[in-house]
């Protein structure tokens, strides 16, 4: 919602003197009032009688809740005004030219999704399964968010890695036929890496070694590997089901935290790839800003000429983050084989590489927020079947769109400035 930029100004004596200054967008309110006044509109011309019940428990909670029975219309109103407040919250901020805090739009988020729910199951006889609701949320997002951290690596250190798409797929074909053979997850899972890898190695010969187009490559890689993947599909795994039959992670829940309600199950009740999601989030946010690697892989990327001349290996530091990413990226695409289904599927991936870069920029460069807005993703296409599960009157495939419409809004600028590192898709030519 604000940016902050260094201005020199002369002062007495000739000398130069630094201020600050902090540009403040009114965008992020005005986004806020919208919706607010949006929803308010769809409670005035479409009310709904009766309560919409949120089940807050599942089969081995610690302590088992009750169903929560509220009204609907009713409590979207209180909803609408929460908004209200919050919008108003945020425009007196921006007038006062101070930065919006991060909780104010996270807070809304939570109560318009509350009380849209909440106007959406109003006199339906099923419940909304907040458990389910939360964990298939996580599941859908896995592979999105490992390849946004693969996107984020990559273009952090100059190269746009438009191939994340190829890198699912081919992590999800190898997985699947290295667990087949070997009748174990975890070589599935390590087949997965290894292919990442490969897919990252041919982008960065193609885009750091000889200059072409990163764009362009990476569309042609993703092209590739759709193409052979489904090629061997046809040729080899349909002849030989042996190949295509993996042995799944088996879930494992965390003594004491799965069974915290609602949060517990959907959380700590999980495969060692989501475990090692929440493990590699932070540990990318931690080697990109608190360790030498990730001072050097950021001086690459925004300035790699700088960076060069002050001895570090522009095109070594390139390849070295690549490798990195496809790793991530290969882990993502295991999940759809060795978590998620026993077996692959022709372009199983479905455009999740796309949607991890969207994610991407979404984040603004950032692994968390980069995160979180594959979970933003996730969510939405899980929050289908809970529609359609309490009969909504609004078709479930309007949900579908809205993060979609959400990262239009932020590459448009609507709540927040977006910019990429500065020398993103440049290859680099030493004078």
């Amino acid at each position: 919602m604000s940016t902050t930029t260094v201005e020199p100004t002369e002062a007495s004596g000739g000398a130069v003197e630094h201020r600050t200054v902090t540009v403040v967008s009114r965008k992020g309110p005005v986004v806020l009032g919208v919706v607010t006044v949006l929803f308010a509109l769809l409670l005035t011309v479409r009310p709904r009688e009766g309560d919409a019940r949120f089940r807050l428990a599942s089969s081995g909670d610690l302590v088992s809740l009750p169903s929560l029975a509220v009204p609907g219309t009713a409590t979207g109103w209180v909803c609408v005004a929460v908004m209200a407040l919050l919008s108003l919250l945020a425009a007196w901020r921006v007038m006062r030219r101070h930065k919006v805090p991060v909780w104010v739009s996270a807070l809304f988020a939570a109560v318009f999704l509350v009380g849209f729910l909440a106007w959406a199951a109003a006199g339906s006889p099923s419940d909304i399964p907040a458990v389910r609701l939360i964990g298939g949320a996580v599941l859908l997002a896995v592979p999105i968010v490992f390849g946004a951290l693969g996107g984020v690596i990559g273009e952090r250190a100059g190269v746009v890695n438009i191939a994340i798409e190829g890198q699912l797929l081919a992590g999800a074909f190898c997985a699947a036929v290295a667990a087949s053979v070997t009748n174990s997850p975890w070589v599935g899972l390590l087949a997965a890496v290894l292919a990442g890898v490969l897919v990252a190695a041919v982008l960065g010969v193609f885009t750091i070694t000889y200059r072409v187009n990163q764009v362009i490559v990476g569309v042609v890689l993703n092209v590739l590997v759709i193409g052979v993947t489904s090629f061997l599909y046809s040729q080899v795994l349909v002849p030989n089901p042996q190949l295509n039959s993996t042995t799944r992670f088996s879930n494992i829940a965390i003594p004491g935290l799965s069974h915290i309600p609602v949060i517990g199950p959907s959380l700590f009740n999980q495969t060692v790839v989501v475990y090692l999601m929440y493990l590699v989030v932070p540990g990318v946010w931690f080697a990109l800003y608190r360790t030498r690697w990730g001072l050097r892989l950021r001086a690459v990327g925004e300035h790699p000429k700088a960076a060069d001349t002050v001895g570090i290996k522009v095109e070594r530091t390139r390849y070295r983050a690549l490798l990195v990413a496809g790793a991530i990226a290969g882990v993502g695409g295991a999940f759809y084989t060795v978590v998620s289904v026993s077996a692959f599927g022709k372009e199983m991936t479905a455009g999740a590489g796309f949607i991890a870069l969207a994610a991407v920029i979404f984040g603004k460069w950032d692994p968390v927020r980069a995160a979180l807005a594959a979970l933003l993703f996730g969510f939405a296409s899980n929050l289908e079947g809970a529609l359609s599960i309490v009969g909504a009157p609004v078709p479930s495939q309007f949900m579908l769109m809205l993060p979609y419409v959400v990262t239009l809004l932020a590459v448009a600028g609507l709540v927040g400035r977006s910019r990429g590192p500065a020398a993103s898709g440049e290859a680099y030519v030493k004078e």
